[in-house]
C-alpha cells in the first residue's frame, strides 16, 4: 500500500475509533459485493440476450426445487 494511502487509512481508523483491520475487512466486503453485482448484472444481460434459454419464471421455480432436492439427496448419501 502506498505510504500516503496507509496514512489516510490510519487517520480514518483513529477518527472512527476502529482498527485498520476492521476498515480493510469492510473495504474488501464492499469490493466483493460490487464484484458480485457486476457478475450478476453480466449474467442477467446474457440471459436477456439468449431469452433466458427459453425458461419461463415457472421453470425457474421448478429448477430451484429440483436443485435443492438433488442437494438434499447428495447430503443424505454421505
Amino acid at each position: 500500500m502506498p505510504p500516503e494511502m496507509a496514512d489516510q487509512v490510519a487517520t480514518l481508523a483513529r477518527a472512527e475509533s476502529r482498527t485498520i483491520s476492521e476498515l480493510l475487512r469492510e473495504a474488501f466486503r464492499a469490493y466483493r459485493a460490487g464484484r458480485v453485482r457486476v457478475l450478476l448484472d453480466a449474467s442477467q444481460q446474457a440471459g436477456r440476450r439468449t431469452r433466458h434459454m427459453g425458461h419461463t419464471p415457472d421453470d425457474v421455480q421448478r429448477l430451484i426445487r429440483e436443485t435443492r432436492r438433488e442437494g438434499q439427496r447428495k447430503r443424505r448419501e454421505k
